[in-house]
């Protein structure tokens, strides 16, 4: 029997595998629920700020019979805090959220500071990986970067930064190059800690908002730099999450340099195998219906999930606190239960 580690990194490759691997990676796609902070007596706000906290909670959610992976952080305002904004750090139940912004406008780019890998969040998200490597071998340590366009929409009021990539061309293209090279620097700071694999996740920076030709111009050309940066340091591969309807743009995930692409239940699994052909398909049952539907619901849309075509089976977006836990349970057993010939 292949190791969860084994299994997600031949999954990743488009391999043969005994089953389809069931993971949640962590970042933008949190996976963290009440229930495993009671059962492992680490809660937020304060799992965002400490290493040990961090670390075993996002264990405890596999080691109580969920997802087939530990991921860090738990948020994605991290980067965009480091580089100047203020950040909210939430509740037990609410994520962090930007509380105000660095920067006025793309032109005040040099006003931004680097991220310290050495400091603040940073640090301790480094720190937790090093502390998850010590945990369990045959499980994948994923680590997490907030992707271009959603950091770079996180020191700026978004709706100018949108139309200031069109109206400001110059200082747009040189905000996301000092954004993008932070974030390489933060990613491969990741996994040499000890991180297996990493997540680019830019909800901001999908087709639906940006339309094709902004999509290629920022979002695929900053995301595929980051990937082009990593790919080295990442042994089992990159994935890349991006939401909102993906019609408009399958032409550039086809062209995007990662090994699989992960996105949300408003898109077509079958329409993107037959979009997307050069990628592991990773989703997406509905975070909604995870949170409310039963074991049966939950069990029966994992079916189909697997049934259209994904090659891992994963949440298709980030866990609301309060998702049952015996819900997420079922949804890696529907995997555990799929042998392959």
């Amino acid at each position: 029997m292949l190791s969860e580690k084994e299994r997600l990194g031949l999954a990743l490759k488009r391999k043969k595998v005994d089953r389809p691997p069931c993971i949640c990676p962590g970042g933008m796609m949190n996976m963290i629920v009440e229930e495993v902070m009671d059962l492992t007596h680490c809660a937020w706000p304060e799992a965002h700020t400490n290493p040990k906290i961090m670390s075993d909670l996002a264990a405890g959610m596999y080691e109580n019979g969920g997802f087939e992976n530990f991921g860090v952080p738990f948020c994605m305002t991290i980067e965009a805090e480091s580089m100047g904004s203020k950040v909210f750090l939430g509740t037990k139940i609410s994520e962090p959220r930007i509380s105000s912004y660095a920067i006025n406008s793309v032109t005040e780019w040099k006003k931004l500071k680097n991220l310290d890998i050495n400091s603040g969040r940073a640090q301790v998200v480094l720190d937790a990986i090093k502390l998850l490597k010590g945990k369990n071998k045959n499980v994948p340590i994923i680590a997490n970067l907030t992707g271009p366009i959603s950091t770079a929409s996180s020191l700026m009021e978004p709706v100018k930064y949108y139309k200031e990539l069109i109206v400001k061309p110059k200082e747009s293209h040189e905000m996301m190059d000092f954004v993008t090279d932070n974030l390489i620097n933060f990613g491969k700071a990741q996994l040499n800690a000890g991180a297996d694999l990493i997540t680019i996740s830019d909800p901001s920076g999908t087709g639906e908002i940006l339309g094709p030709r902004t999509f290629r111009k920022y979002g695929l050309f900053y995301i595929n730099k980051i990937i082009d940066g990593l790919s080295k340091y990442s042994k089992y591969g990159i994935i890349v999450h991006i939401c909102g309807r993906l019609k408009s743009i399958y032409k550039e995930l086809n062209e995007l340099h990662s090994d699989a692409i992960s996105f949300d239940a408003v898109t077509s699994i079958k329409q993107m195998c037959e979009n997307v052909i050069n990628k592991a398909i990773m989703g997406n049952v509905s975070t909604f219906s995870l949170q409310n539907s039963s074991l049966e619901e939950v069990t029966s849309l994992s079916e189909n999930c697997l049934k259209s075509g994904v090659h891992i089976l994963s949440p298709a977006c980030g866990l609301g606190t309060t998702t049952p836990l015996k819900n997420i349970q079922a949804m890696v057993q529907t995997a555990k239960n799929l042998k392959k010939e």
